[in-house]
């Protein structure tokens, strides 16, 4: 698990890179749930507060710049 701290230091493109990649390593663990091929279906969880870290992460910045444009104007 990846600590916030470590995640405000990325770009943009990383993060979303990140967001992307762990999205889809959430679809093949469901989909090996659903077959009954995960044995450690704690990942799961993890995974989905892994994506809400970095959401979370996207929209404070995209916030930020929102506001930055604010106020220049």
């Amino acid at each position: 698990m990846t600590k916030a701290r470590e995640l405000r230091e990325l770009g943009d493109e990383v993060l979303d890179q990140r967001i992307a990649e762990t999205k889809e390593e959430l679809f093949n663990l469901r989909f090996q749930h659903a077959t009954g091929q995960l044995d450690d279906t704690t990942r799961l969880g993890s995974l989905r507060r892994e994506i809400a870290r970095l959401e979370t992460l996207r929209r404070e910045r995209e916030i930020a710049a929102a506001e930055a444009m604010a106020n220049r104007e």
